[in-house]
């Protein structure tokens, strides 16, 4: 019996460089990102890359006529299949490029939304995807497709000419993503319940934080034991994860590790996205961990900290720079990073890889968790169990003895410790 191969897909990326966006990033490692991010998605080969150097877009097709044309002549000579465009494309332009060229085209957003429903394991995962992609497609539903351009008459007895088939398509979808929000809610109601049940559990929320394939995962399965999927590939984990551990000569954390962020990520999946990484908003502590070996390192930071402050992540949270992948640099560029790093005492060179560096991080991290720690002598009345057997499972007791009218126990916490005691 054959053995049916799967079909690969023929790609082709093509960076827009518009040289009159003073905003736009430098155009080779833009195009060496949007190749990764195809590479990230099943089922394609990419067989080449451009970058396209433009005064400005063209309105109806992105590219000049002389452009299109060359490129048509090279897409028909290496069969590519399907185009994937650096940028926003508006539905006009990729309707006349998919015409001219015979290709299938998605730009950034359509190709990032790809990825991410192939990613998406959680029930809410998949729901958000689900409507990042209704809201997608709602706006692109200006094709002139043939069906799109009729129109559907109302009943007998309704007069005038009826709705035209994208205001029905456009309402189907607005219909699809109230059901989508409705079943979210619930979906995130038994989280924000999980979260709730949590919060009683006295144990701090340590989040990571960053740009996607800065080594986040890789970070968290050497601190947990966990096997989260860590591999060299953008977004290779999408769903939340959260483990309890115990850090070293500190206290238990649940370490959450988060969705990695990119540039330009688009609007409708910061929004769908919103309820995942509120696990931010709830930590005591985010670890950014950054790629530090990575020619675009400090753009990739900004971006990461201008999606927090989006999120409403304030200055209040305390924030450690992990400076991660620095078995990746070449001896004289790790010895400089490594020098940056010992002079600012909220940054830290490692690598989650080999574990260099990890152990001034944990005790940072201690000691933002618990603070100073001071010694306190408490008594508690025989009736106190409940409070007694608090403080051995937090492994504060320094010494205990008892006389006739109940415990003395002599603790060495931190004011935090001690809060959480008196609300016991």
């Amino acid at each position: 019996m054959k053995e049916h191969k799967a079909h690969v897909t023929r790609a082709w990326v093509l960076h827009p460089d518009i040289t009159s966006d003073r905003t736009r990033r430098a155009a080779e490692p833009a195009l060496a990102e949007a190749v990764a991010l195809a590479a990230a998605l099943p089922g394609l080969e990419v067989v080449g890359d451009d970058v396209v150097r433009l005064p400005k877009p063209q309105p109806g097709a992105l590219f000049g006529s002389g452009k299109i044309a060359e490129l048509d002549a090279l897409f028909k000579a290496q069969d590519v299949e399907l185009v994937l465009v650096d940028g926003p494309v508006t539905p006009v332009q990729q309707r006349n490029l998919e015409k001219a060229w015979g290709v299938k085209l998605l730009d950034r957003t359509g190709l990032i939304l790809e990825i991410f429903s192939d990613r998406a394991a959680t029930r809410e995962g998949v729901l958000q995807v689900e409507m990042a992609a209704l809201s997608y497609q709602r706006t692109r539903l200006v094709r002139a497709w043939t069906h799109l351009e009729r129109q559907r008459g109302g009943l007998g007895f309704v007069g005038g000419p009826g709705e035209t088939q994208i205001e029905a398509d456009r309402r189907a979808i607005d219909d699809q993503l109230v059901r989508l929000r409705r079943q979210l809610e619930k979906v995130v109601k038994t989280r924000g319940l999980h979260r709730a049940a949590r919060a009683k559990v006295p144990y701090p929320i340590v989040a990571l934080v960053g740009y996607t394939n800065a080594g986040k995962s890789t970070l968290f399965n050497r601190l947990t034991g966990a096997e989260v999927m860590a591999k060299d590939m953008l977004f290779a984990t999408l769903d939340p994860t959260m483990r309890a551990v115990r850090l070293p000569d500190g206290p238990e954390v649940i370490l959450s590790d988060t969705v990695g962020f990119i540039s330009d990520l688009p609007t409708e999946l910061v929004a769908a996205f919103r309820a995942t990484l509120e696990e931010v908003l709830a930590a005591d502590l985010i670890l950014h961990v950054r790629d530090i070996s990575h020619d675009e390192t400090e753009e990739q930071a900004q971006d990461v900290r201008d999606i927090l402050n989006s999120l409403g992540v304030t200055d209040t949270t305390p924030m450690l720079e992990v400076w991660n992948k620095t078995d990746a640099m070449p001896d004289e560029d790790r010895a400089a990073i490594l020098a940056r790093a010992a002079r600012d005492e909220t940054v830290f060179a490692t690598s989650a890889l080999t574990g260099d560096g990890l152990g001034p991080m944990l005790q940072a991290v201690n000691q933002i968790l618990e603070g100073d720690r001071r010694e306190e002598v408490l008594h508690l009345g025989f009736d106190e169990g409940r409070k007694r057997a608090w403080l051995f499972d937090k492994s504060v007791v320094e010494d205990e003895s008892q006389d006739d009218t109940g415990y003395h126990i002599r603790v060495r916490w931190s004011a935090k410790d001690a809060r959480q005691f008196e609300t016991l």
